[in-house]
């Protein structure tokens, strides 16, 4: 297999979209990903929909977009681990694994026997990475989460949406499964670095990640504003709270993202908009400046936008090395010159469908390039290949 992890192998016994995102990421690595699923119900985000993939002669298939955006690289095994055989299906593939992803209610798989205890006493090389909403200590351990609500209490809801004083104010979640998605990246960083110090100890190790944590370390720069001011972060719209101007203006037919980052930028953004005025003006001057005077910023801005069209502005920021771009909807970014030149849109092979479109990994290796070939498995679709390669009887599964 392609990919510098092809000498690795993952049990997946995680569902939903956080550990599920870093298997992903391992499998598009080239680690060889087991994913553990319910026997007959498999991840539940496989009934996450409509939308379902669509199958060759056009019937619906079982496949939810959900399902889809998550699974890619790996095979699917159907077990029932409240039974003895299917425990011992996991047992037997924690012995050939290096890392195992789980994300069941804390103490749950120790009740089934397949806790870290469990697993470390058959593979004391294990890599165990216990992924919660509120972590696997404190009074919350015990309590289900999910991303929505977690972006509400770890602040990011407070410092995304407009401004509650103007139309459409309030409270907002980001437009993905933003702690869902940093906690799987979280995972995956944790578990290769826990793999990096087994080649030089040859210890496992547990990892503990938690949802919550996550979020507010994505706090980053709201935080440690509030930490430094002690004045608490508040929703700006699209307006940076630092860096200025950084924000979505009207032009003559439409809207563009302008995202000055220096005083540099600045000069040359003041010379395009026909106003090299700006840059000397003591109340522009500096990004500080502009910052705090951006209530008198903002709208000599606005009114010059207007003046002209999208494409004018795209091409004469640009010409002048400011950054700026369009606000793509979903199907214009895969229309992106850029996007289709790095290739981030692939057909892959699926049995139902012929293919299926997937959104790849961004990651790039000279040495170690990346291969796209399996698409995300039908529930159970490897369940006989794999309890083959265990050396374990087909109807042990079931």
């Amino acid at each position: 297999m392609a990919g510098p992890l092809s000498h690795i192998r993952v049990l997946d016994l995680s569902r939903i979209m956080a550990g599920p995102w870093s298997g992903q990421i391992l499998a598009d690595l080239g680690a060889d990903v087991i994913k553990v699923e319910r026997l007959g119900e498999g991840d539940d985000t496989r009934r996450w929909g409509p939308p379902y993939l669509a199958a060759a002669d056009g019937s619906r298939t079982q496949e939810s977009g959900y399902y889809l955006s998550v699974n890619r690289g790996k095979r699917s095994v159907e077990v029932d681990i409240a039974t003895p055989e299917g425990r011992d299906v996991v047992v037997a593939l924690a012995r050939t694994a290096d890392i195992v992803l789980e994300n069941f209610k804390v103490g749950t798989l120790a009740r089934y026997g397949l806790g870290y205890d469990d697993l470390k006493a058959v593979n004391p090389r294990l890599i165990y990475c216990s992924i919660t909403g509120f972590g696997t200590t404190g009074p919350r351990k015990s309590e289900v989460a999910y991303d929505f609500m977690i972006q509400a209490m770890g602040g990011l809801m407070s410092v995304t949406g407009e401004r509650d004083d103007l139309p459409g104010g309030g409270p907002q979640k980001v437009g993905v499964p933003i702690v869902d998605i940093m906690t799987g990246m979280y995972a995956t960083v944790a578990v290769l670095a826990a793999l990096a110090r087994r080649a030089e100890t040859g210890e496992g190790d547990f990892v503990d990640i938690a949802m919550l944590d996550v979020s507010v370390a994505m706090l980053a720069n709201q935080a440690m504003n509030y930490l430094v001011s002690g004045t608490a972060p508040i929703r700006r719209g699209n307006r940076h709270p630092n860096i200025q101007p950084q924000d979505v203006f009207a032009v003559a037919d439409g809207h563009l993202v302008l995202a000055v980052g220096n005083d540099e930028q600045f000069r040359r953004f003041a010379e395009v908009l026909g106003c090299p005025e700006w840059a000397g003006d003591a109340r522009f001057a500096t990004n500080a400046a502009r910052v705090t005077h951006l209530d008198i910023l903002h709208p000599l801005i606005g009114e010059r936008f207007l003046t002209q069209p999208l494409a004018h502005w795209l091409a004469a920021l640009g010409a002048a090395q400011v950054p700026c771009g369009p606000i793509n909807t979903v199907p214009m970014v895969f229309e992106e010159a850029q996007i289709k030149h790095r290739e981030m849109l692939r057909d892959l092979p699926h049995p139902l469908a012929g293919t299926v479109k997937q959104v790849v990994s961004p990651m790039r290796f000279a040495n170690a390039p990346l291969a796209f070939d399996r698409a995300p498995p039908l529930l159970g679709e490897h369940t006989a290949e794999i309890l083959a390669e265990l050396g374990l009887a087909g109807e042990v599964a079931r």
